[in-house]
């Protein structure tokens, strides 16, 4: 109920102007984006690998409905490359498709992913394509099968547990040997679509989890729920397969707790860093995706304004973050 509420949210245009014209909204959001420019993420990048950790970084934003602003993010996502390159940081990138073109043109598509997987392979730096909502997973499967039979394989996908028809997609891409991120999946999708039962999408996530650590390539585990975790150490541990065979991928701000624990126990553990301004719809998506997280909001917003000082407690947030 708090989820599907929270992604209504994150669709209404009133809220979404309400809340991100209110100051006190932006400092929270700083928890989970570290700023709107490269050098914000080239700070996080800094901050990350002092602790041991690698990253990926993201330009926030999709449904892109003009040329011009898929062009602004692939300049967005170019400099970044470079930075990476010219601090040779443990680092890649994470992009949308309809950030870039997708549904204003294959032509531009194509353009504007070529200039990034160009500049990529030339410092060997690795490209997510990340999946959106259900109406966009053929499309960027698609393109990414293209992709891989012209021989471009510094590239792989994100795969969502909470899809009927993940099973399928997983198959097709352990045939290939790309490597696929595997996450439960934030977008509110249809009962014919999609599992609406935790039970169900964490049990999908398992089966996923378990296929691809038999038999995918080097694939991401992405999650911050530890019931997860512990299915992905215990059957690692039971079918001998190595830390280095795979990783684990949390996002920036949440959960710093258990990225730095898996670090400690001798696993790759890689930081979804967004930066930009349209940070709006993807914390609501944060928030739907652990409800959890909303308490740490709100007791963020009330400690930073004028109720704060009756806010009884005084232990950092980082010391409990959800």
């Amino acid at each position: 109920m708090l989820r599907r509420g929270l992604l209504a949210v994150g669709e209404s245009r009133v809220a979404r102007k309400v809340l991100t014209d209110a100051p006190v909204s932006r400092s929270v959001a700083r928890r989970f984006v570290p700023g709107a420019s490269v050098d914000a993420v080239v700070g996080a990048l800094h901050e990350l690998e002092e602790a041991g950790l690698a990253a990926t970084g993201n330009y926030l934003g999709e449904a892109v409905r003009s040329p011009e602003h898929t062009r602004a993010a692939v300049e967005a996502y170019l400099e970044l490359l470079d930075r990476i390159e010219a601090g040779a940081h443990d680092a890649n990138i994470s992009v949308k498709l309809t950030q870039l073109g997708m549904g204003l043109g294959d032509d531009l598509l194509r353009e504007n992913v070529a200039r990034i997987l160009d500049r990529a392979e030339a410092a060997d730096i690795f490209v997510r394509f990340d999946m959106e909502s259900s109406e966009h997973v053929q499309p960027t499967l698609d393109l990414f099968g293209e992709l891989w039979e012209s021989e471009r394989r510094g590239v792989g996908v994100v795969l969502q547990a909470q899809l009927r028809r993940t099973a399928g997609d997983l198959q097709e891409m352990i045939r290939l040997g790309a490597r696929v991120r595997l996450c439960k999946g934030a977008y509110a999708e249809p009962a014919e679509i999609a599992h609406q039962k935790m039970r169900r999408i964490r049990k999908r996530f398992r089966e996923g989890m378990a296929r691809l650590l038999s038999e995918g390539t080097y694939p991401a585990i992405a999650t911050h729920d530890e019931r997860l975790l512990r299915a992905t150490l215990a059957f690692a541990a039971r079918e001998g397969v190595p830390p280095g065979d795979f990783e684990f991928q949390m996002l920036y701000g949440v959960r710093r707790d258990l990225q730095r624990n898996l670090r400690d126990q001798g696993h790759r553990v890689r930081v979804y860093i967004p930066f930009g301004d349209n940070w709006y719809p993807y914390l609501v998506r944060r928030l739907a995706e652990r409800p959890a997280n909303v308490f740490f909001m709100v007791e963020s917003m009330i400690k930073e304004s004028k109720l704060g000082m009756l806010w009884p407690g005084s232990r950092a947030l980082e010391d409990r973050a959800p």
